[in-house]
């Protein structure tokens, strides 16, 4: 028997329903319809919207409330109303709600807010950590917030704005520990930033999906799943509200297509990120300078070798700031082209100042690169990089 079919002979029997499980009730108050219904306050159009949720008849809701069926429907008629704080607390508490929907304000609502608000700007200053090349630092903040808010979910209070913080808490996590993660590991980033396409599809909010989309699909490519990730990336240029949003996805779209070996899409994002370069402000990733490594990347992934030497030398002065990843990203980059050209001096030169700025800002992936990079043409380069990518691992484990 279907599950739907057993509520409603459980309605109509008259049994008193089960609670909903935590796992069940996560969703319930974070659709647009329960928004509606919080945002009035009214307590008999929460308790009729609960009921209808979870096929409840009046005995059944009373039974979860310590009242009889009587006084739940005059509740719900405006006959009766609960005005002492305790009770409505104790109604908050069944149907895990925050306290400020039935106007309690005490400690435990303050509580709630309090969260809300240092949640959102912990998301916020671990973003700008990890952009400045404190990723660490970034992860250090997102982890404890991420586990209180699953913790909140865990026990059935799922709030709207608590999902919504909590998928932004979480892709932060993953996108930092995309940073400080090696190679090995990066699968790890990925799942974090997956585990909020599930709050954004339900939402349906198309900037929200977009960039969901965006750092999923980067953190894909990152741990070796091209194709999954061009397919991600695709998606969220397609469900980008605007030409910013678009500009924000169209650089980690050429970098997957170029990883990916498909010339023809990676030559048509870049064409669109050129036009896209005079009508859209720049950000630290959508710029000349970090467009430039994408470039020459994708060309030499795409069998245009020669392309990319001529190119090599013209990188642009940054034309805004550049996350400080970036710098060492572009000069593995150059040196790997510079070696193809046989400059092997130049390439040198760059994976010294890359080494240096990979240990200090605790890159192991991109320490990884450089030993790719070296290989046996650039012994020394190469035992440097393995001494600072072990230690970096010893203090991982430690």
């Amino acid at each position: 028997m279907a599950g739907s079919e057993i509520a409603a002979r459980v309605v109509e029997s008259g049994i008193p329903h089960p609670r909903p499980s935590a796992q069940h009730a996560q969703w319930h108050w974070a659709t647009p319809e329960a928004r509606l219904v919080l945002a009035s306050g009214e307590l008999a159009d929460v308790l009729r919207f609960y009921r209808r949720v979870y096929c409840l008849n009046q005995t059944a809701l009373g039974e979860l409330l310590g009242y009889d069926k009587t006084y739940i429907s005059a509740l719900e008629l405006g006959k009766r109303a609960l005005d002492d704080v305790g009770s409505r607390r104790r109604v908050c508490d069944a149907l895990r709600l925050p306290p400020h929907v039935l106007g309690i304000t005490d400690p435990a609502d303050t509580d709630y807010r309090a969260m809300l608000q240092f949640g959102g700007s912990t998301v916020r200053l671990a973003e700008i950590a990890r952009q400045s090349g404190h990723a660490s630092e970034a992860v250090s903040e997102l982890w404890p917030l991420v586990a209180r808010l699953e913790a909140r979910i865990d026990d059935g209070h799922a709030e709207r704005d608590v999902l919504h913080l909590l998928a932004r808490a979480r892709v932060g996590l993953g996108v930092a520990l995309g940073n400080v993660l090696p190679e090995e590991r990066l699968a790890t980033a990925a799942h974090w930033t997956a585990k909020s396409l599930e709050i954004a599809e339900h939402f349906g909010d198309p900037g929200m999906i977009s960039y969901v989309l965006r750092m999923h699909g980067n953190e894909l490519r990152k741990a070796g799943l091209r194709g999954a990730a061009v397919q991600r990336l695709c998606r969220a240029a397609a469900t980008a509200s605007d030409e910013r949003a678009r500009a924000d996805v169209l650089p980690l779209l050429a970098r997957a297509a170029g990883a990916l070996g498909d010339g023809g899409m990676f030559d048509r994002v870049m064409r669109e990120t050129g036009v896209l370069l005079d009508r859209v402000d720049h950000t630290s990733l959508f710029n000349p300078f970090s467009l430039h490594e994408i470039r020459l990347r994708g060309l030499v992934s795409t069998g245009r070798t020669k392309v990319a030497m001529r190119l090599v030398d013209q990188s642009p002065t940054p034309t805004t700031v550049v996350a400080p990843q970036w710098h060492v990203i572009e000069l593995i980059t150059v040196a790997n082209v510079q070696l193809l050209a046989d400059d092997r001096s130049g390439a040198s030169q760059s994976l010294d100042i890359a080494i240096r700025e990979a240990e200090t800002q605790r890159l192991p992936h991109q320490l990884q690169r450089i030993l790719r990079t070296a290989g046996t043409r650039l012994p020394m380069q190469h035992a440097t990089a393995s001494q600072c990518l072990n230690r970096i691992r010893s203090e991982m484990a430690a």
